[in-house]
């Protein structure tokens, strides 16, 4: 089952109107019909994790689905707990672009800026967010 957040809670991940603009170009120039951006982090990289994205061709059980600014992003649920507050950016410099993540729950990164180091959110942060969590039982 998926859960789908329906903006009258907390939403785990947000985008600003530069990342939307970029995923909606990248997904309408895909080789593939695709439904959104999946979005999650995995172990790696020297300061211990790693964001992740990936084209989404359907929801697996467990995703929660965020619809900001016209584009659907699927959260991995084991990245539910790393990723709440985070607002995803797309920005372009002098020698570089890409999509840069403002994680309140990131603690530090690697001196290259390809991983960071997050803790889990708190307690507190997690009262009003009414997702299955990996392990819950509802």
């Amino acid at each position: 089952m998926s859960t789908t957040n329906t903006g009258d809670r907390p939403k785990i991940l947000t985008l600003t109107e530069a990342a939307a603009d970029r995923i909606k170009q990248i997904m309408a120039n895909s080789d593939r019909p695709i439904i959104g951006l999946r979005v999650g982090v995995k172990k790696g990289g020297c300061a211990g994790m790693e964001y992740t994205m990936d084209y989404a061709e359907e929801a697996t059980p467990g995703d929660e689905i965020v619809e900001d600014k016209g584009v659907k992003i699927l959260i991995d649920p084991m990245a539910i707990l790393f990723l709440l507050g985070t607002t995803m950016d797309y920005r372009v410099d002098k020698l570089s672009a890409g999509f840069v993540f403002d994680n309140p729950n990131q603690t530090s990164a690697c001196g290259c800026g390809e991983s960071v180091e997050i803790a889990p959110a708190s307690e507190e942060a997690l009262k009003n967010l009414d997702v299955a969590l990996p392990g819950d039982r509802r």
